[in-house]
């Protein structure tokens, strides 16, 4: 049985879902893991956690709220100039190392860090080295990648985004070089990489089978849902939604009463979406339900109507390679999913080839996807989807373990 050490940004509790469901079925193909992660304070995915032993580094550890802060600022500077974090991540994971033996290093990254201190480990005892990129810098229409918003600076702060930009990117693009093989999570972004590695291979995001599977529950109401986050209507645009909703409403042919948006969303994205439902004069609609825990998604999704996504089009100033994990779980459920405004690539084409729904790109088609399916709901008191199994089954987190575990015996010859 071989064994991986993972260096990752985010792991359970924290929203970690692609380690976590990796872990979970890593064991089952002769696969052991250990992780060392940073400690956040988020119980996201708190069910999920436990699976794996784990080195939690803690940066923060202030609990005033404003030292807290002065504590984040000092940490970013440290960073920034010395690499800090990926220094303290590192000797985390030396210590690990010097307890156990393990075949091999993995990296699972949101943006850059913990890159160079998985790359150090790897090549200080000589292992073979796998990057994961969940997400990459470029994918984003804007500065949405900077996880907190930068105080105005006399219009300075456009300047230092673009130098964390280009610091990041420099830095992470030094690690795939050195990188054994590298995995991502959609054709666009294999493509972008693929320069910089020899060896990039795909591995979807995808659904674990043991939690989201299709029930057909009868609700007192037509419900559109969607979970998540809404960082900017630059990368997630409502307003075909809103245009339908309105059209719609003001034909009667969908009312408050018998339809309502459930946004299951933290208070950031509550006021993006109600800024953009008051212009459309569709708030009587909306209904928001703040975020949960992701153990109550699944009864969720299967107590909706409808499962929202939500994109823009995949342009040079707009997203790119959008596959978001809730695309994966809204297909398990077997429940018509609606995605606007379509991306007009990755996200479209396997939205097309499972035949779960429709990728919206004008008003006329949205309106007459909702009362098709407001009529199916009329008739049963739920709605279906047609999804193909294939399909279905070759984004299972399960079968994505095993695409791992295949990569991991090429570069260990374990077998």
């Amino acid at each position: 049985m071989g064994k991986v050490l993972i260096i990752t940004d985010l792991f359970p509790p924290a929203f970690g879902p692609r380690m976590g469901y990796l872990t979970k079925y890593l064991k089952q193909t002769g696969w052991e893991s250990e992780v060392v992660t940073e400690q956040v304070n988020d119980k996201t995915f708190d069910f999920l956690a436990h699976q794996v032993p784990v080195t939690y580094v803690s940066f923060y550890t202030a609990r005033n709220s404003f030292l807290r802060k002065l504590q984040w600022i000092f940490v970013q500077i440290l960073d920034l100039c010395f690499g800090y974090k990926d220094l303290k991540m590192e000797k985390a994971a030396a210590k690990r190392m010097a307890l156990t033996h393990f075949d091999l290093v993995l990296c699972s990254s949101f943006r850059t860090f913990p890159l160079t201190a998985a790359r150090n480990i790897a090549r200080r005892y000589n292992l073979p080295f796998v990057v994961d990129l969940r997400d990459v810098i470029e994918q984003y229409s804007g500065y949405e990648f900077i996880s907190h918003p930068l105080p105005h600076l006399l219009g300075l702060e456009k300047k230092i985004a673009e130098w964390f930009r280009d610091h990041s990117i420099a830095k992470r693009d030094k690690c795939l070089g050195v990188a054994d093989i590298v995995t991502t999570v959609s054709p666009w972004h294999v493509a972008l990489l693929r320069p910089l590695c020899c060896n990039v291979q795909l591995i979807c995001n995808g659904y674990d089978p043991e939690l989201f599977f299709p029930q057909s529950i009868p609700t007192d109401k037509f419900v559109i849902t969607y979970t998540g986050r809404l960082l900017s209507t630059a990368m997630r645009d409502p307003h075909l939604l809103f245009d339908a909703l309105n059209r719609l409403g003001k034909s009667g042919q969908l009312t408050p009463e018998s339809c309502q948006v459930n946004w299951y969303v933290d208070k950031a994205s509550e006021k993006v979406i109600a800024a953009e439902a008051e212009q459309y004069g569709v708030m009587p609609f909306m209904q928001f339900k703040g975020y949960v825990a992701a153990e109550k998604i699944p009864q969720i999704l299967n107590e909706s109507s409808i499962l929202l996504l939500l994109t823009n089009k995949a342009t040079d100033d707009g997203p790119k390679g959008i596959m978001t994990t809730k695309f994966y779980e809204s297909l398990a459920v077997k429940k018509p999913i609606l995605c606007v405004t379509s991306d007009e690539d990755c996200l479209e084409a396997a939205l097309n080839e499972s035949h779960a729904g429709l990728a919206g790109h004008n008003t006329d088609e949205v309106c007459d996807f909702l009362l098709r399916h407001f009529s199916e709901w009329k008739e049963k008191g739920f709605t279906t989807a047609d999804t193909d199994e294939q399909t279905l089954r070759n984004y299972s987190r399960k079968e994505q373990a095993k695409q791992f575990a295949a990569l991991f015996n090429r570069l260990t010859q374990h077998t």
